[in-house]
């Protein structure tokens, strides 16, 4: 065996030893996803391993480690105990990372709560190979037809109408009649009181109708459905070594897709 060929297996065996030690991996994107950064060591700056204020996401393989906001652990520091992180936006550390070491002692209530069931199919595994390949169809589905609702005032008949004005030309008439009557005397008392009786009774028809224009108005809940337009996935196809691959994606793929040697995509 040649001088070179050992270099280069000894090479090849510190790198999957420490791949296998990781105890702590960072992701650049949220969901364990984008590009890999792992260590079983403390790190004082990382500015040194160009992943500085890039992490979105951890894994924690093992033990409880201490990440800050500065270099050299300053700043505002949190440890995460064993366990699957896959955003750091609520601890208020998303993309804020610059250093990161074991933790000796931590209160556990202090402690981000893991997920439990992380989904992260498509994360790029630290030091996985990535090959790119060509898309060869794309199919937009759009969600579920959408609701639109609104209320509207609706005019609706008034069926006491006619009751109103036939009051109202009883209590005219009757009013109109008593006036009448004071006035004049014998016949003409009497033609006075018909008369009064007569226009009383036109004069509350019209203050019936007036009191009550017959027409009163209701709020009535309306909808229509319409065809959603709001894609709600991506279903895409790509072929490798021969074979059909197909994926549903949140967001429309560009002319290639990462893959590993297995064909499986990688984001």
């Amino acid at each position: 065996m040649n001088l070179k060929f050992k270099a280069a297996l000894g090479l090849a065996l510190v790198g999957l030893s420490t791949l296998a030690a990781a105890e702590i991996t960072f992701y650049e994107a949220e969901g364990f996803r984008g590009r890999t950064f792992a260590t079983n060591a403390p790190v004082e700056n990382f500015a040194n391993t160009g992943f500085n204020d890039r992490a979105s996401s951890v894994i924690v393989g093992n033990g409880r480690w201490e990440v800050c906001e500065d270099s050299r652990f300053r700043g505002r520091c949190v440890v995460l105990r064993k366990g699957n992180y896959d955003s750091l936006v609520s601890m208020g550390m998303n993309d804020r990372i610059s250093s990161v070491r074991r933790a000796a002692r931590a209160n556990e209530a202090d402690m981000p709560q893991p997920v439990t069931a992380p989904a992260y199919e498509y994360r790029r595994r630290p030091n996985e190979r990535i090959l790119e390949v060509p898309v060869t169809s794309v199919r937009e589905v759009v969600g579920p037809p959408n609701e639109r609702c609104w209320v509207e005032r609706q005019q609706v008949a008034n069926d006491n109408q006619n009751n109103s004005n036939v009051g109202g030309a009883i209590a005219g008439a009757l009013i109109g009649g008593i006036l009448g009557h004071q006035v004049g005397g014998g016949v003409g008392k009497d033609l006075a009181t018909a008369g009064g009786a007569v226009a009383g009774g036109v004069i509350g028809s019209k203050v019936g109708r007036n009191n009550n224009s017959g027409t009163t108005y209701q709020d009535v809940r309306r909808c229509e459905t319409t065809a959603s337009t709001t894609p709600a996935y991506w279903d895409v196809t790509y072929n490798y070594r021969g074979q059909e691959h197909r994926i549903q994606m949140t967001s429309p793929p560009g002319a290639t897709i990462a893959i590993n040697n297995n064909g499986e995509p990688r984001q």
